[in-house]
């Protein structure tokens, strides 16, 4: 397949398939303790709305990303986004109109996980099939920026929409698809699929992959969770932080949430502009950005004040968004377009599984220690670097320092 230019109106498109997925979970969480309230639920009961988008979601990506590799990213992308809003769509529905409502809000969010499994990991396999090069890890920093982008937006649209209606958030999904549906089935070109290799074929294929790569295709996975792990994470602890110790709430606290967001979504953004297929940049970038994650998250034992919390918890959303455009790209670029699809929604499922472990793991550790949650997590982050390190190959390249001293410039030129 010819490389293509990233037009406007084509990176639109695929920015807006992960973007629709963001909003999934983190646009509910303004509005769980008005569902606790109105459908007289358990604590347990309202977390499933998130469990179960993400575990079906973690379930169902590796045989949508195998079909992907079967058939094309825009066959399986178009139905994934359509069951995401008709999901959206049932739990509104039963929600507004049903007398006990709740079993359908679940069966809604189920639907919504599936659809979701079709979305940003596929889209990461279409811009490797549709972009080469520089081009290609460029549009990858976009994804994810646009990925960081719906993590900024959703905790504030969800409060606004919840100013409506608490279920008012779910109406929303739909619209949002619609929306996305039409750009991918305008803007996005996929040359014709060839004939793809028979079953025993690829899956021989797959164990070739994961027997001569698997070494470091799991460091890079475990990269992905440990990233989105640590990130939602300590966002619950925060936004428990916020409520109960300062009683910020509403807007205001989706806005505080929004902060550090914003940084991690500016600096992929920038780190996917600039790494290209610098092979020793990417590496090296995953290991700082991992080392970044570890100093901030050591450090905000001694910082109990809001502000300068924030200020150093920002420096590890620096380094998840210096971590997470380089993975993308390693993990794009290392399989043949045949098998890529799986590959990269097999990493998909695991950052769900991250996304989806982090609040109640985080709410344990809580309840155990604060300073024992911040230096535990500080460790695991520290671990992930050295696994990094030591593992991720590189092609041979000439050192990269110059890249990696350019980059921080600019992530300093715009943090200013």
């Amino acid at each position: 397949m010819s490389s293509q230019k990233p037009t406007g109106m084509t990176v639109l498109a695929i920015g807006s398939i992960p973007l629709i997925m963001t909003l999934g979970n983190s646009m509910l969480i303004p509005i769980l303790p008005k569902m606790k309230s109105e459908l007289d639920l358990s604590q347990f009961q309202v977390s499933l709305t998130i469990t179960v988008f993400s575990i079906a979601a973690a379930i169902t990506i590796p045989i949508l990303g195998y079909l992907s590799d079967r058939l094309s990213k825009k066959t399986i992308i178009l139905p994934a986004l359509f069951l995401y809003g008709l999901g959206g769509f049932l739990a509104g529905a039963a929600a507004a109109w049903f007398t006990k409502p709740f079993f359908w809000i679940v069966m809604g969010r189920a639907l919504q996980g599936i659809g979701a499994a079709g979305t940003a990991p596929i889209a990461m396999a279409l811009t490797g099939d549709l972009f080469k090069g520089g081009a290609q890890s460029k549009v990858l920093g976009l994804v994810e920026a646009s990925n960081g982008f719906g993590k900024v937006l959703s905790p504030i649209v969800g409060s606004l929409l919840a100013l409506i209606s608490w279920y008012a958030v779910f109406w929303a999904f739909p619209a949002f698809c619609s929306v996305s549906i039409l750009l991918t089935w305008i803007f996005i070109r996929e040359n014709p699929k060839k004939q793809p290799p028979p079953l025993g074929q690829y899956v021989k294929g797959l164990f070739s992959v994961f027997k001569h790569e698997g070494r470091w295709l799991f460091v890079t996975y475990l990269a992905g969770a440990t990233g989105l792990f640590t990130l939602f994470g300590i966002l619950f602890y925060l936004s428990d932080t916020l409520e109960k110790k300062y009683h910020i709430d509403g807007v205001i606290k989706g806005l505080i949430l929004a902060i550090p967001l914003l940084f991690m979504m500016t600096t992929a953004y920038i780190t996917g502009s600039k790494i290209k297929k610098k092979f020793y940049l990417m590496k090296s970038l995953i290991v700082i950005g991992l080392i970044l994650m570890t100093i901030s998250f050591a450090t905000l034992i001694f910082f109990t004040k809001l502000i300068p919390f924030i200020a150093v918890l920002v420096i590890s959303s620096v380094g998840t968004g210096m971590v997470l455009p380089c993975l993308n790209s390693f993990i794009t670029g290392s399989v043949e377009k045949t098998r890529r699809g799986f590959v990269t929604s097999l990493y998909g499922s695991v950052r769900f599984l991250g996304v989806a472990f982090g609040p109640p793991v985080f709410g344990w550790l809580m309840e155990w220690s604060r300073t024992g949650m911040f230096l535990s997590t500080a460790g695991l982050t520290f671990i992930v670097a050295i696994l990094s390190l030591a593992m991720i190959h590189v092609k041979p390249q000439s050192p990269s320092s110059e890249e990696i001293e350019s980059l921080f410039q600019k992530l300093k030129i715009h943090f200013e």
